[in-house]
């Protein structure tokens, strides 16, 4: 149709096919917080938008609750790398500043931690995804740390990058862990607790890999 092709009240079909996705990712969001199961009819319902405008986006259901992951990954790292580069170079003061932004993010949103760190990796279909997402901030930390070009291997045969990665690893999973306990309510601590202790517990791991 040519409404659909061209602009309407100022409008271009793109602007409005991004608009519509939009409201899909987050219909997304408010169903998988719920309690109910994640389907097409009630993203659309949440959304309210016809399925048709469902299929104009995504693929299937998984392809919906993989871009709501990859828009709280994209939401995560911008808010903590301004938060960093706010905080100057001091790296303690840069990563206690980044840890704050990501529990406020969180505790303003709680859906957002649970469905990206919790949920995501209870479906198959999304785990694969989710533990991308990990590596890749796995890869941030270590970069912070290091460096890019201590963390791609610049050195020992690969031997650096490799550690790098590991202690990345091990610092990215320790805190997923400290926040699921926190989101779920098994630990009671306030955010400045949690940020002397992931401050700290990055110190710690990167500690001797330089």
């Amino acid at each position: 149709m040519a409404v659909q092709s061209g602009t309407y009240r100022g409008v271009s079909a793109a602007e409005r096919a991004a608009q519509r996705r939009a409201k899909l990712v987050d219909a997304t969001l408010a169903v998988w917080a719920g309690d109910e199961r994640v389907t097409m009819t009630r993203i659309c319902a949440e959304a309210g938008l016809s399925e048709r405008y469902f299929y104009e986006s995504f693929r299937t259901v998984e392809a919906a609750m993989t871009a709501v992951m990859d828009a709280i990954a994209t939401e995560i790292e911008e808010t903590t790398l301004a938060a960093a580069e706010a905080a100057g170079t001091d790296i303690t003061a840069r990563t206690r500043a980044s840890v704050l932004a990501f529990v406020d993010l969180v505790a303003t949103d709680p859906r957002k931690g649970r469905v990206a760190i919790i949920e995501a990796g209870a479906l198959p279909a999304l785990r694969q995804r989710r533990t991308q997402l990990l590596r890749h901030f796995a890869h941030r930390a270590a970069e912070e740390m290091h460096g890019p070009a201590v963390v791609e291997g610049h050195g020992p045969a690969g031997v650096q990058d490799r550690r790098s990665e590991i202690a990345g690893l091990l610092f990215i999973g320790g805190m997923a862990e400290l926040v699921t306990a926190w989101l779920d309510g098994a630990l009671e601590a306030t955010g400045d607790e949690l940020a002397d202790a992931v401050t700290a517990m990055f110190a710690g791991v990167f500690s001797g890999r330089s």
